[in-house]
């Protein structure tokens, strides 16, 4: 069977595009490659990042205050300098940062009243790796070692 295998893109509708990607442009630093469209590339995206696509029901209440059918997300490098230059550009921040074990979470409205989420995946420290440990052999086994 064929299958899907990623996004190709988000398209929506806009009364002003040119206006709209302008301002996600300076804003959000979107650098458009065409005068109101951009591409992302995956390697561009942080280590530990991914795409969701997600069905939600009619009746989620998370795409609120916009009352539109989506809600884009967008993978940012600093939530916080994120929303202020959304705030600066007049954006209309929505609700508070929220944290959790996969990122941090901030939302807005664009000015064609879109709702965006933006993601900050969380900073990858390397761990020590373990030291392992010998295993523990029992005697009894003519002196040779168990299989690892």
């Amino acid at each position: 069977m064929a299958k899907v295998v990623g996004v190709g893109g988000v398209f929506f509708k806009s009364s002003r595009p040119r206006r709209l990607a302008k301002w996600y442009a300076k804003h959000l630093g979107i650098e458009l490659e065409l005068k109101s469209a951009a591409s992302f590339r995956p390697g561009a995206m942080p280590r530990g990042s991914f795409t969701v696509w997600s069905v939600f029901p009619s009746t989620t209440r998370y795409f609120g205050p916009s009352r539109k059918p989506f809600m884009i997300n967008f993978v940012v490098d600093d939530l916080e300098g994120a929303l202020a230059q959304v705030r600066r550009g007049r954006g209309r921040i929505v609700g508070g940062i929220q944290q959790y074990s996969y990122g941090r979470f901030g939302w807005f409205l664009d000015p064609d009243g879109n709702k965006v989420e933006l993601w900050q995946p969380p900073t990858r420290r390397r761990r020590p790796r373990p030291r392992r440990r010998a295993p523990a052999f029992r005697t009894g086994s003519a002196g040779r070692r168990p299989r690892s």
